[in-house]
């Protein structure tokens, strides 16, 4: 279960590293208050689990796959 927790931990922290450094150099290249960088993240966070919970496994928005998502060992998937 270990090695589960940490792909999960280690998926979430790297697309939520991903989305803020996308949405600050958005807003650097926009010439817009960096303020807006959490809000637009936010939106682009929204947007990955919707697209995630569409194309991968119904009911999760993790991107990881079936043998590597807690959630999804928990269901039984």
């Amino acid at each position: 279960m270990q090695k589960q927790l940490l792909l999960d931990l280690t998926e979430r922290s790297a697309w939520t590293g991903a989305q803020a450094s996308l949405r600050l150099a958005a807003t650097e290249l926009a010439d817009i208050p960096v303020w807006w960088a959490a809000p637009e993240a936010l939106v682009l966070a929204t947007a990955k689990a919707w697209v995630a919970g569409r194309l991968g496994r119904k009911s999760t928005a993790s991107t990881l796959p079936a043998a590597a998502d807690p959630p999804s060992l928990a269901r039984g998937v």
